[in-house]
């Protein structure tokens, strides 16, 4: 319904009212209901996984058009980046949000900042999503309603075309609502405490949410040592879970991400249940390490024989009671676990690496794709790995390989400055630049995240501003560093009482009290000199 629809049917409302509404604007009432077009977290979910899974589709048919977002741990940071991608590329389609389990743990929790080991509060998780929505409606809120107040200026001075020209905007305004990936760790429990956390995370307006294979309790961050993986059937059983939540809250096409943790997990805690062989069950307990016995001699207390290849295997078991898998058969848990998710109800694919390489990407999804020919990964382009020293050895290596003379380069200290200007460090660079457009069209990326950017940017511009503030810049490194910057560029913060609802609250006092608002736009606010 457009601006002027609405209107019309409230005009008719306040009429059917009689005089106990002569109050009532309906222009203004027109006004509020533009300001708040999604009403509930499921309204949002409902709208976003439709908008995520026609971006599938157009990833399918052009790997071009692959996706990107940032993490974020607060609604303000993900109001900003919203904003920021409308200013700069007028639209915000395939842009989403990542909610990070690591930027909860460490920067949201009651207990302090804590390692990415599902120790925070599971409801945090829920929390975060619909405060980033509400800062995200609250964005469509302050755009809107600069352009309401365009509208009435120009009413007000009888310029019809442009009150034409703001109408049309304004019934065609683009949301800053957009899909978040959320991200629940290991579920944390077992598949009901799954079950339950996620209808909170999708009645908050998730649409997507990523889970993966390991065990809750022994739960690691993806770049850790000591991740620990579940057998496929405890694995499928949270899939399922969340299956069931969008299915119950009526979000029938919401998006389930599979994560996979195999390639640097070495342990598992449990043995699989396997009825015959070859079973999936069967096909885990293959790569688990041991010693082939032949009698019950061969066997000690605590020791846990299990039969692999028709052959009895007495399993290698560690003092924590784990299970330990056979060296070099990371690749071939991912591909396997991948292939199984995808079969058993998950849409898309997490694949955690230890670098970021798209040959070794590419060489898993291909084999996937060979069962599951539309396979498509969401990949981590995470600040855990040092992106600078690992382009720069791939390329040295490439050169290497190629027969290329590489004498003049150090490949251990490959990080240093003195390679910045140099043809192996500009080629490096390049490649960094092309590694998302290079991943999407090769290795089958349709999304492409960074959990942690405002971790890293927010400690950054922090240490420059106090090392010049607390040093002898003084009043300069925050006025020259930031507010001179925001003016210049034009940061809509540089004017925070208006980007915190100023004046939207003022509009707001005139709707309620008319003539008699208290207004705090006036002439005396200091807003008025940006």
């Amino acid at each position: 319904m457009s601006y002027q629809d609405d209107i019309k049917a409230l005009t008719q409302l306040r009429e059917a009212m009689g005089s106990n509404w002569a109050s009532i604007r309906p222009e203004n009432a027109a006004r509020l209901r533009a300001q708040n077009r999604f009403k509930t977290g499921l309204d949002i979910a409902k709208y976003t996984a439709k908008i995520m899974r026609e971006d599938m589709a157009a990833y399918d048919a052009d790997t071009a058009q692959y996706t990107q977002s940032l993490g974020c741990w607060h609604g303000f940071i993900g109001q900003q980046k919203l904003i920021s991608i409308k200013k700069h590329f007028g639209t915000t389609k395939r842009r989403y949000l990542y909610l990070s389990g690591w930027m909860v743990a460490a920067l949201r929790s009651e207990f302090g900042p804590l390692p990415d080991q599902s120790m925070h509060e599971k409801t945090s998780v829920a929390g975060l999503i619909e405060e980033l929505y509400t800062f995200l409606r609250q964005a469509d809120a302050w755009e809107l309603n600069h352009l309401f107040r365009a509208l009435e200026e120009a009413k007000a001075a009888g310029d019809a075309a442009k009150v034409a020209e703001l109408e049309a905007q304004i019934d065609n305004h683009e949301t800053h609502v957009v899909p978040i990936i959320a991200d629940i760790d290991a579920g944390f429990g077992n598949a009901e405490a799954t079950y339950l956390l996620a209808k909170k995370m999708i009645e908050a307006g998730a649409c997507c949410i990523q889970i993966e294979n390991q065990v809750s309790d022994e739960k690691q961050c993806g770049h850790q040592d000591g991740k620990v993986t579940v057998p496929h059937e405890d694995f499928l059983a949270k899939i399922n879970a969340v299956r069931y939540a969008f299915l119950e809250l009526g979000v029938d096409d919401g998006v389930i991400v599979a994560r996979t943790d195999s390639l640097g997990a070495g342990l598992t805690q449990k043995i699989a249940v396997t009825k015959e062989p070859g079973d999936l069950g069967d096909q885990y307990n293959a790569f688990l390490d041991g010693d082939e016995i032949t009698s019950a001699s061969d066997i000690d207390n605590g020791d846990v024989v299990i039969k692999q290849n028709g052959k009895l295997v007495k399993v290698k078991r560690l003092a924590s009671g784990l299970y330990q898998f056979k060296p070099g058969t990371g690749e071939d848990r991912v591909v396997l676990d991948c292939i199984t998710s995808l079969q058993n109800g998950a849409d898309l694919l997490w694949i955690e690496t230890e670098k970021p390489h798209v040959g070794q990407i590419a060489g898993m999804v291909n084999r996937i794709r060979q069962v599951v020919p539309d396979a498509k990964l969401v990949y981590n382009n995470s600040p855990s790995f040092n992106w600078t020293l690992n382009f720069r050895q791939q390329v040295f290596d490439a050169w290497e390989a190629e027969g290329k003379d590489v004498g003049a380069y150090d490949r251990a200290n490959l990080m240093s400055a003195e390679y910045d200007a140099t043809e192996l460090g500009r080629l490096a660079d390049e490649w960094t630049q092309n590694f998302q457009r290079d991943a999407a069209r090769e290795a089958g990326i349709f999304h492409h995240l960074i959990t942690l950017p405002t971790y890293h940017t927010a400690a950054l511009s922090t240490d420059n501003l106090a090392k010049g503030y607390f040093g002898d810049e003084g009043m300069l490194a925050y006025v020259a560093g930031v507010q001179r910057r925001e003016i210049r560029e034009g940061i809509a913060t540089v004017k925070h009482q208006d980007m915190a609802g100023s004046n939207i609250g003022d509009d707001h006092k005139e709707f309620f009290h008319g003539d008699a608002a208290l207004k705090a736009g006036g002439k005396d606010n200091t807003m008025n000199q940006f």
